[in-house]
């Protein structure tokens, strides 16, 4: 046995605040690392001593091996948890911090080494009985021996949906394998890739494992992570309610299988692909803690975080599998800074206003006034509802998300909603190609028209109240007043729901709206028909954070955040951001772009072109990396090449100009 009295958390954001409340909850002091982009970051804030780590790029921060195990010596620790992502499935790294006499929490060296390699926990798992399909090992710059489409290209080293491509033609699987290849030497360090059969309409089912280093192991259970964008999950939930019976017995005692087999020790998962034919695929093992493991928590009672820090301290693990019990049904949401109908496209920013729904937990590493760059992935919050059936849990979750607010940045908040509230999901019927079989999720989620007026009219007011309360002439005059007789205000609002023309009276106890494009003369000189919608409206209390209306007797509690002529809104039934037409206009001559630039700050990994070169629509120009993604840059239309204006490796700012085009006939 090996006390552990202070632990080093080699990461940051949610993982780092989540393992730091464990650890306090067993009466462990915790160490943290910092970089400068996260100097005020809450995992800062969370651990007991915060040690800075200088340096601009990660191989000096959150990669920095030597640096960290420096400072878990210099503070005094026992042991260091490396969390998820960055060092934790890093083998040499587990190995020094063993030689530097610390207590490394996870699987030992050899394991992560063997595991960490697709090809070799393969053969292993075949060994050991797991049932699977053969891979291929395929290298970039080689003709690709022929297969039967369609394949999956996937890195041999590494994880979280990094160097990961879905082929479905033939032709297409010599440039897979480059940009697979690629993306794993620029993750991983490892640029090795390999080809197997692709489980169309299968589902990503997950098996949690633990072992101690007395030769037992469990299995917790299995989650299904199938929803997912870019190979990246979005929903996970547990158990899975798209398996059979037999499925799950098959895959739970072989996740245990290959754990005997090679002696696993503290947390794993180990992943599979199933389909309707009942066809089961072994993908990999994560030899860590996952991003999902709350759901597993939920429904088995367990923390395995401590679980993690007690079998590293030498315990045995503390039940036998007949005394694990399953209940209940957990959903987990990953609320990102991403605009999922702009083609998943990262935000950056600062996080205006947080707020979560109450009846659910939630794993994060932000707050009111965090940075959202693109220095890392862009997981805001993990959110995690808890029911008796899987029922239960849906409406619970969605309930806390409709309350949720934040803004300063985009996120796939509406997207969740969609999802929750469509018929496939409701039904479970949720393969891995969900998001494509469904676009429709990706638009912003419909709401009722008294819910969207009800933001809408929210929005105006607020901004209203500021203008007056700034005013410093006409401060003292009813809103709205004129030295004439005519009609009311009169403005138009844009959101991602269209535009909106509101008019609107204030009267003595009451405002008259009217909602609607407001009659235009016609050639004779009469007025169109006014086919508006009239509405009743008291402003029962008002301050610039929040408007308590009531609309044709329906009273509604608006939360609002002004910037400039920008208001975003939040109520118990949704969220929308409004911006306001400015009533004139300057008209100006029509510009045209000279090429493509930059979506967000990030760095050139790829140019695909050359000058003087003819692009068509729909080719690649440039390939941009930020937020641990590929984003490629493409042509609209026929063009020629006439400037390149970054090569791989140069960091751009958004809206930078990455190629100059000169357009073609029909572009």
């Amino acid at each position: 046995m090996n006390d552990i009295n202070r632990l080093l958390i080699a990461n940051r954001g949610e993982i780092a605040v989540r393992i730091a409340q464990t650890a306090h909850k067993l009466g462990i002091e915790t160490v943290g690392i910092y970089s400068t982009a996260d100097q005020n970051a809450l995992h800062v804030d969370t651990v007991d001593v915060a040690i800075y780590l200088p340096g601009n790029v990660l191989s000096e921060t959150y990669l920095n091996s030597e640096k960290i195990i420096d400072i878990a010596q210099q503070n005094d620790c026992d042991a260091i948890h490396p969390g998820y992502g960055f060092l934790a499935e890093n083998s040499q790294f587990a190995q020094n911090v063993l030689e530097a006499e610390l207590i490394w929490i996870g699987p030992t060296p050899e394991q992560i080494a063997l595991l960490g390699d697709k090809m070799l926990a393969k053969k292993a798992a075949i060994d050991a009985g797991v049932p699977t399909v053969t891979s291929t090992e395929v290298h970039s710059g080689e003709k690709p021996p022929k297969f039967t489409m369609p394949v999956i290209v996937k890195a041999a080293a590494g994880g979280g949906g990094r160097g990961m491509r879905i082929v479905e033609k033939q032709g297409e699987l010599e440039d897979a394998i480059t940009s697979a290849s690629r993306e794993a030497e620029s993750a991983f360090g490892d640029g090795r890739v390999f080809v197997e059969p692709y489980i169309t309409h299968g589902r990503h089912i997950e098996v949690q494992i633990i072992g101690d280093a007395h030769g037992n192991v469990l299995h917790l259970g299995e989650r299904e992570c199938s929803i997912q964008r870019r190979n990246q999950k979005i929903f996970e939930e547990a158990p899975s309610c798209g398996i059979s019976p037999k499925i799950r017995k098959l895959i739970c005692d072989g996740a245990v299988a290959l754990a005997k087999h090679v002696q696993y020790e503290n947390a794993g998962t180990v992943e599979f692909l199933v389909n309707d034919k009942e066809e089961i695929n072994f993908l990999e093992v994560n030899t860590r803690l996952q991003v999902e493991h709350p759901v597993t928590e939920s429904i088995t009672g367990l923390d395995l975080v401590e679980l993690q820090i007690k079998v590293a301290s030498g315990e045995q693990l503390p039940s036998s599998q007949e005394e694990i019990h399953f209940n209940g049904h957990a959903i987990e949401v990953r609320l990102v800074a991403e605009n999922p109908a702009q083609n998943w496209m990262p935000s950056i920013g600062t996080i205006e206003q947080f707020h979560v729904g109450d009846g659910v937990r939630v794993d994060s590493g932000i707050r009111e006034g965090s940075q959202v760059t693109t220095d890392y992935d862009s997981l805001i919050a993990k959110i995690i509802a808890y029911g008796s059936d899987r029922q239960q849990a849906i409406k619970k979750l969605a309930r806390s998300l409709r309350s949720t607010h934040i803004s300063g940045i985009e996120t796939n908040l509406s997207m969740i909603l969609s999802v929750l509230a469509e018929q496939d999901y409701q039904l479970a019927n949720t393969p891995i190609s969900y998001l494509q079989d469904h676009p429709q999720v990706l638009e912003k989620e419909k709401l009722i028209p008294e819910d969207h007026n009800a933001l809408l009219l929210g929005a105006v007011f607020a901004l209203e109240l500021q203008e007056r309360s700034n005013g410093m002439v006409t401060g003292f005059t009813p809103s709205g007043w004129r030295n004439l007789r005519t009609q009311g205000q009169r403005q138009i609002w844009e959101s991602p729901y269209g535009e909106d023309h509101v008019e609107y009276t204030i009267g003595k106890n009451e405002i008259e709206v009217l909602l609607g494009p407001w009659p235009e003369p016609q050639e004779d000189g009469t007025l169109s028909e006014d086919n508006r919608t009239k509405l009743s409206v008291r402003l029962l209390n008002q301050s610039t954070e929040q408007q308590i209306v009531e609309i044709d007797n329906r009273r509604q509690v608006i939360k609002t955040v002004i910037n400039e002529e920008t208001v975003h809104t939040q109520s118990r039934f949704g969220t929308a951001t409004w911006s306001r037409k400015p009533k004139f206009t300057h008209r100006e001559s029509e510009q045209f772009g000279a090429g493509p630039t930059s979506p967000l700050p990030g760095t050139v990994i790829a140019v695909n072109v050359s000058e003087g070169q003819t692009v068509e629509e729909g080719d690649v120009l440039v390939v941009v990396e930020a937020m641990k993604m590929e984003h490629k840059i493409i042509a609209t239309g026929t063009a020629t090449v006439t400037s390149i204006h970054f090569q791989p490796g140069e960091s751009v700012d958004t809206g930078d100009l990455l190629v100059s085009l000169e357009q073609g006939e029909g572009s």
